[in-house]
């Protein structure tokens, strides 16, 4: 306890700016050895009393409000899931039910489930929830629900009956917890209040197993107390819940953090630096990673890339999103970013083990064949040996050389099939083809001004992001381009949703994980999602493309069920037109360096208990809280 104590003053009120001494409800007065402490990768909470999660009203969704208070329908984790079965019915009593057409969804919910503040939860809070959004443009789920739902009704308390203008037989991916989903309401709070979008649900009524116990009003901390009824709450089905609180914290940059894990003081660093990773490897012996050696990072399936503004000229030309994909050197972007601990993706889909398996193997002829004319001349600008290369690279660094494989499926899995190729030429040919030209080594755009790019990065809070777009950048600034590295604080909701952007690292392909469907992120890309210049975009689509051939593929994958093989198929035809257009660049996976400190806590997820994702914003992350146990008699 003592040194929890001198660590509190040294470290914690240092960095975070606390008060010079712990107050009572203060997180460090907790019993450490009841308490989980995890990085909040969403930093310091601009807003950190607005808890309505329905409204992006500034306030947190990784601080734990997701993660332990909120519930829906179903779940679907991006691993193995509890028990083996990565499909979990939580509010819902069984999968949902369609009609032929997949016009029509009926939901079964559980019996005995309560709110925090001992009102039944009810078909009533769900009917409620969708009607309320549908009728408030500008809460979160309001536009998927609207261009969607015809009706929606409760049958009796524990039926809902939905009717859709248009059939989807992926509709219940709404209410499909992944990382978020459409969360249920609690209707007896929100139907006293006059304005849902300007509620701050600042007492936020639980449907999860823990509660709000305290947060810092500077947004720096939020604490969750485990409920005494934690009996009747959809969880409890796997058992209790281990930790009695956990804290959800900001603890700075990534030196920061590594210190803070070295002191046993932060439980889950949910994302580090490859550097901090290895020094953490290299010093503790309480450390557990995701896989014990190289690259010790979780594969999220997200696809890191740059995304292009496509409602903003230039970016609206495939040649010269072309053209810019061509002046990348992805080998020095691996090496720059991840050190070479990344899987590449040249196709538009995350290079997990599944996608592996279903897409990237099965499609490498059609990309050693693929051609882009450049106006001049014909070109295959696709390199299946970069995987390979990549890996002689790191076998040459006498710290990793016996932990990398020599098998070329092993390669290919760790390291990726292969990439574009560097070609200025192509480059300048489709360049001149949209009407560029050089003038003096600058590049001039069709109207004769300077062609200028700034590319938005996260900073701090992604460093491997910024690394990745600061390179980027320059590599096309040394082809004559204007071209610059930008950080914004909170790019998501500050650039990617009001479109305010040219061009940024992030991702707009998030797939389930284990599963073949993609239509998870495939849906939001339809036209009827693409919000207006100047307005907010809702959820994936950031670089606000449409095309009719993409909303034909989506509109088939929505007329045929789940498990069809099909959908596989137009999965394909997806990732050809999205080859051809190169809506966004895609890079590489994203691989998470997350580590988890055993001192107080065991039974993380690993590869060997792969259980969930490790990585804590994760609603998923819910399943860690019964699979924990205290390392520490109390």
């Amino acid at each position: 306890m003592q040194q929890w104590k001198r660590f509190a003053f040294g470290f914690v009120l240092a960095t975070l700016g606390l008060a010079a001494t712990a107050r009572a409800d203060d997180y460090t007065s907790l019993p450490r050895k009841e308490t989980l402490i995890v990085e909040n990768p969403e930093g310091t909470i601009k807003n950190p009393g607005w808890f309505n999660i329905w409204v992006n009203g500034g306030g947190g969704v990784s601080t734990g409000l997701q993660q332990l208070t909120m519930d829906t329908l179903w779940y679907i984790d991006p691993e193995q899931g509890l028990g083996g079965a990565s499909w979990d019915n939580s509010l819902a009593a069984d999968k949902p039910q369609y009609n032929a057409d997949f016009t029509e969804m009926t939901v079964k919910l559980r019996k005995g489930l309560f709110w925090s503040d001992g009102v039944e939860f009810t078909a009533d809070d769900v009917v409620y929830t969708v009607k309320t959004q549908m009728d408030h443009p500008g809460m979160v789920w309001s536009a998927a629900f609207s261009v969607q739902v015809a009706s929606v009704e409760a049958t009796d308390p524990q039926t809902v009956v939905f009717k859709l203008k248009k059939p989807n037989s992926r509709f219940h991916a709404l209410f499909t917890v992944r990382w978020n989903g459409a969360w249920i309401m609690p209707k007896h709070v929100f139907e006293k209040v006059e304005d849902p979008l300007r509620y701050d649900f600042a007492n936020p009524v639980s449907l999860g197993a823990y509660k709000l116990k305290s947060y810092d009003p500077q947004g720096k901390w939020y604490t969750w107390e485990k409920r005494d009824d934690w009996q009747r709450t959809s969880l409890a089905r796997f058992g209790e819940p281990a930790p009695k609180y956990v804290t959800y914290t900001d603890p700075g940059p990534p030196d920061k953090r590594t210190i803070a894990q070295l002191e046993h003081n932060l439980d889950i660093i949910h994302d580090n630096t490859p550097e901090g990773m290895f020094t953490l490897k290299e010093k503790s012996k309480t450390i557990d990673t995701w896989f014990p050696g190289f690259p010790f990072a979780h594969p999220d399936p997200t696809l890191p890339a740059v995304i292009f503004n496509t409602q903003n000229p230039p970016f609206d030309n495939a040649d010269v999103r072309w053209a810019l994909a061509l002046l990348i050197d992805i080998k020095a972007v691996d090496m720059a970013s991840y050190r070479g601990a990344a899987t590449l993706s040249a196709l538009g889909v995350p290079p997990t083990a599944a996608t592996m398996k279903d897409y990237q193997a099965p499609m490498q002829d059609w990309l050693k064949d693929f051609e882009i004319d450049t106006g001049k001349s014909k070109i295959k600008p696709y390199d299946p040996t970069i995987g390979q290369q990549i890996a002689d690279i790191l076998r040459k660094q006498p710290k990793f050389k016996d932990q990398i494989p020599t098998d070329p499926a092993a390669i290919s899995g760790a390291f990726g099939y292969g990439w574009w190729k560097p070609d200025p030429k192509a480059a300048g040919e489709l360049l001149e083809k949209a009407g560029f030209k050089k003038s003096g080594g600058k590049w001039l755009t069709p109207d004769g001004q300077p062609f200028k790019i700034r590319m938005t990065v996260e900073g701090d809070t992604r460093s491997v992001f910024t690394r990745a777009g600061t390179l980027i950048a320059q590599q096309w600034a040394a082809f004559g381009i204007d071209a610059k590295a930008v950080p914004a604080a909170k790019l998501w909701q500050t650039a990617l949703q009001p479109g305010d952007f040219q061009v940024a690292i992030a991702w707009s392909v998030e797939t389930w994980g284990g599963d073949p469907d993609l239509s998870f992120f495939l849906d939001s890309w339809h036209s009827q999602f693409v919000a207006k210049k100047g307005e907010v975009q809702p959820p994936r689509n950031w670089q606000r493309w449409s095309n009719p051939e993409l909303d034909k593929i989506i509109e088939s994958i929505r007329g045929i069920s789940a498990d069809d093989p099909k959908g596989m198929e137009l999965g394909k035809d997806y990732l050809k037109l999205v080859a051809r257009e190169m809506p966004t660049i895609p890079l590489m996976s994203y691989n998470v360096f997350t580590s988890m400190d055993t001192t107080y806590w065991t039974g993380y997820p690993t590869i060997a208990d792969p259980y969930t994702d490790p990585v804590p914003n994760w609603a998923n992350s819910r399943l860690m809280m019964v699979k924990l146990k205290p390392a520490q008699p109390k």
